[in-house]
């Protein structure tokens, strides 16, 4: 009996197996069918990638890039040609942004039609090479696998980000006669240059108040691991970004934690880079808080390690700039600069950020209402019920701002942020995502009444995948809350464009099959709350919050212009 033939369906699954890559998200279409014939339906002794079918090739992306945030696994969506590549900008504008390995597959027409007026014809690969860190369209069959290869590498590099591979449907079809190429280990850069480590030790003992700027690419688990050694051996104050989140321990926390930066100039992060005289930042990316920012007057002290050179900007000039592996750099730093210890009067002045740190994460005002609840309220009775295994994923809105600053996390990449494009959408995905990367835990996101409904219809799938998710909705009376604020502060108290008509979202969260709960008065919050984590399966819970004091967040900006 012949060998059964294989197409160019079987190749990609074959590559995706190579690659240990074991799930993927997605929406089938005609022009990319066989390829999810391939997933949904492999034949006995096959293997393939498991299917997430979504309601929103958005949505698919979104999940996609949250599992390679999470795992640091490569992300997988694959849809369909025409709108459904084009529905995946957002999600891998947001990936590539972001520091999130994405591979993104994308039905095409057939290669005669390319350049035709035909259905569903896009320049796909033209479209995405601008927002991913590679872009490419198959042409040959039995290059399929070295494409993917190639763009699964690229999404992993230095910075890791998104690729795109438009797979024709006659390629797709095609019989092919290459074998899939195994996964080629990648690169591995080790430390910087060692007299750049010795140098850098060298300026961190002459410091007076060195201090450490951890951002998105220093949130790893190896990165992590390598800082807290170096803090338990040596104490430095260390400021995170949004995405940085978590990479503080609680056993270092009171020693070593002095806030988060990343939206607005007027928190104890931002006064204590300005006081620094050694800025020494981590796997930092200028698009998390713009140099701009913290370093307003472009006169600090600024060392870099990275994994790559970093983008020069009038306010980030680097004396230097130690490009390697960070977590081998950091572990050689370590033992150079083992016996240091801050001033006395730096620490002194560290005692006094650290209790204005604590100060402000209490609530000591009154709501505008009676039946409103406070963002600081809803945090801690939110932190009560959160444990460290446990994740937390923010959307966009004026609840973003107030999860940055306040709420903590003591595990990286367990409370996730869309710091780099601030895309609209991201919160339930993401959730749906770590609860099936994290199946023992709960996983917890946050929206507004209006980011909620870029993504909702994604209850239906979690519901589907008994998904173990809490999706807390901060209702403010149906605006776009967080544009609406910053308008009426540059428009003399008016706002535009804010305004969105009224949906019931216990109702709402039911009709998909999840559970529905509300918080009708303050004093229902810690109850509420406890019925929705002791449920089994999708939950949404929606919190009538107080927002009267959002414009406090853009007050007292340091040294504003």
């Amino acid at each position: 009996m012949s060998e059964e033939k294989k197409t160019g369906a079987d190749l990609v699954v074959d590559s995706l197996n190579n690659h240990g890559i074991d799930l993927a998200f997605g929406i089938p279409g005609a022009k990319i069918d066989r390829l999810f014939e391939k997933l949904d339906h492999p034949k006995a002794g096959e293997k393939a990638p498991k299917l997430i079918v979504t309601r929103h090739e958005q949505n698919a992306v979104f999940m996609a890039q949250a599992f390679a945030r999470i795992t640091g696994k490569t992300g997988v969506v694959i849809v369909t040609s025409g709108p459904g590549v084009g529905n995946l900008a957002s999600g891998l504008m947001t990936a590539t942004a972001e520091n999130d390995p994405v591979l993104a597959i994308g039905g095409q027409v057939q290669r005669k039609d390319l350049y035709r007026l035909t259905h569903q014809s896009t320049p796909s690969a033209t479209l995405f090479a601008p927002i991913t860190n590679y872009s490419v369209e198959i042409q040959d069959p039995n290059n399929i696998s070295e494409l993917i290869s190639n763009a699964i590498a690229a999404a992993n590099g230095p910075k890791p980000g998104a690729s795109f591979v438009s797979l024709p449907q006659d390629v797709d079809e095609a019989e092919v006669t290459t074998a899939a190429l195994p996964a080629v280990k990648p690169a591995r850069y080790g430390a910087a240059a060692s007299e750049d480590i010795a140098w850098l030790a060298e300026q961190i003992k002459a410091a007076k108040l060195p201090v450490l700027l951890v951002g998105a690419r220093g949130s790893d688990d190896n990165t992590t691991a390598a800082l807290h050694a170096l803090l338990e051996q040596t104490t430095l104050p260390v400021v995170e970004t949004y995405q940085g989140a978590g990479v503080i321990s609680r056993e270092l926390e009171e020693s070593t934690f002095f806030g988060r930066v990343g939206f607005f100039r007027n928190q104890v992060g931002d006064q204590l880079l300005a006081q620094s005289d050694l800025v020494i930042t981590v796997g930092y990316d200028a698009i998390e808080y713009e140099p701009r920012n913290w370093n307003k007057n472009a006169d600090l002290h600024i060392v870099a390690i990275d994994t790559q050179a970093v983008q020069i900007d009038n306010n980030f000039t680097p004396a230097r700039q130690l490009v390697g592996t960070l977590a081998d750099t950091l572990i050689d730093l370590k033992s150079q600069i083992a016996g240091y210890e801050l001033p006395a009067a730096s620490q002194a002045k560290l005692a006094e950020f650290k209790e204005a740190l604590k100060e402000a994460a209490k609530p000591t005002f009154t709501p505008a209402q009676e039946n409103l609840n406070h963002p600081l309220s809803i945090i801690k009775s939110l932190q009560a019920r959160m444990t460290d295994d446990m994740t937390l994923t923010s959307d966009i809105g004026s609840h973003y701002l107030w999860l940055g600053r306040y709420f903590k996390s003591y595990v990286p990449r367990h409370l996730l942020f869309s710091n780099g494009m601030q895309t609209l959408g991201v919160g339930l995905p993401w959730a749906m995502a770590a609860a099936l990367v994290r199946p023992n835990a709960k996983a917890v996101s946050v929206s507004g009444d209006g980011g909620f409904f870029f993504s909702g219809m994604e209850l239906a799938t979690a519901v589907q995948l008994n998904l173990n998710t809490v999706h807390i909705v901060w209702q403010d009376n149906y605006h776009y809350d967080m544009v609406k604020f910053q308008e009426e502060v540059k428009y003399n108290g008016e706002s535009a464009g804010v305004n969105f008509s009224k949906i019931d979202i216990v109702k709402y969260a039911e009709s998909t099959g999840a559970k529905g709960l509300r918080v009708d008065s303050p004093d229902q919050l810690d109850a509420v709350l406890d019925e929705a984590f002791a449920t089994e399966g999708p939950v949404v819970v929606e919190i009538p919050v107080d927002y009267s004091h959002n414009y406090e967040l853009m007050s007292q900006l340091i040294d504003a212009e």
